[in-house]
């Protein structure tokens, strides 16, 4: 019996779900080095275990499309510990997010800080999208360099305020704090939620934090756990439209192209994010992040 690729809906329901199982097995079951299935190597095994006696790996695509099996794809995950120093200090984050509006009328501002850093000035020639082909880039690039850059994130309205920093330490990171503070001067208090990177926990820069101690209130995120900072969603937006496909000649230019970006993604595309703690991250669901507007970041 040969299976093509345009007999999907003719061959029998029970080799479908054979070879939907062989799909979910490790191949070692079946004494083999491999350490995924592809399409090819799945059409072997069901042939070498007696599904069929022919198939061909566009069928099996066609299988694995149907029962949305991605054998080829893997993600990676961070487990947190659910322990009681998880719940001390995810509990003020999650209540800053519960009662954003609140806060907001009391003159008290929640700020997510996060970087991105060695970002890579990479230049590569590149076709513009024309009918009939999409943008092409070539393979090779040159490297310029790279930047670090750091984001802030005003929980309650979704501005942002952006900074290159020429090193991801401790002393050029709290420059760009103070200036942070600074535009945030007339908050009666800033919560500052970011995750406890090395700059972030080192003596320098709680030596600098102590200058504002009872204005700013600091709320790291428990280990394996940053995505409890906004600021990383907002990092992924923003690169989406900013950073991803970009060719840069210089690292001066990829400088001033985020610092302008951060200027345009807050005219643009700045709102709140409807953030939730889902159960399939782990505990129940947060109520949403409000629509109040607060002082800005710029």
């Amino acid at each position: 019996m040969h299976l093509g690729a345009g007999g999907h809906a003719s061959f029998p329901p029970l080799v479908r779900v054979r070879v939907e199982q062989l799909a979910c097995c490790e191949p070692a079951g079946l004494g083999l080095h491999l350490t995924h299935w592809s399409t090819r190597t799945l059409a072997q095994a069901a042939i070498l275990a007696g599904i069929v006696p022919r198939i061909t790996h566009s069928t099996v695509s066609l299988i694995l499309h149907h029962a949305t099996l991605q054998p080829h794809r893997c993600r990676y995950w961070k487990t947190p510990t659910l322990n009681e120093e998880f719940v001390e200090l995810a509990s003020p984050i999650l209540w800053c997010y519960e009662q954003i509006e609140r806060l907001t009328e009391r003159g008290e501002v929640v700020v997510c800080w996060d970087e991105k850093p060695n970002l890579q000035a990479l230049e590569r020639p590149r076709q513009r999208m024309r009918p009939g082909q999409i943008e092409r880039q070539e393979f090779e690039y040159t490297r310029h360099g790279t930047v670090n850059f750091a984001a802030a994130l005003a929980v309650g309205d979704g501005s942002i305020a952006g900074w290159c920093l020429e090193k991801n330490d401790s002393e050029h990171l709290c420059p760009a704090l103070a200036e942070l503070f600074e535009a945030l001067q007339d908050a009666r208090k800033i919560h500052l939620i970011w995750d406890e990177g090395s700059s972030h926990g080192s003596g320098y820069t709680k030596d600098f934090l102590r200058r504002y101690r009872g204005w700013v209130r600091v709320l790291p995120t428990p280990p394996h756990a940053g995505w409890l900072n906004q600021a990383e969603l907002l990092l992924h937006a923003f690169s989406a439209r900013y950073i991803y496909r970009g060719s840069r000649s210089s690292r001066q230019q990829l400088i001033d192209h985020l610092l302008g970006s951060v200027v345009e993604y807050d005219d643009l595309f700045a709102h709140p994010f409807t953030w939730s703690w889902t159960l399939s991250a782990g505990g129940q669901n947060q109520p949403p992040v409000g629509e109040s507007k607060p002082a800005t970041l710029r």
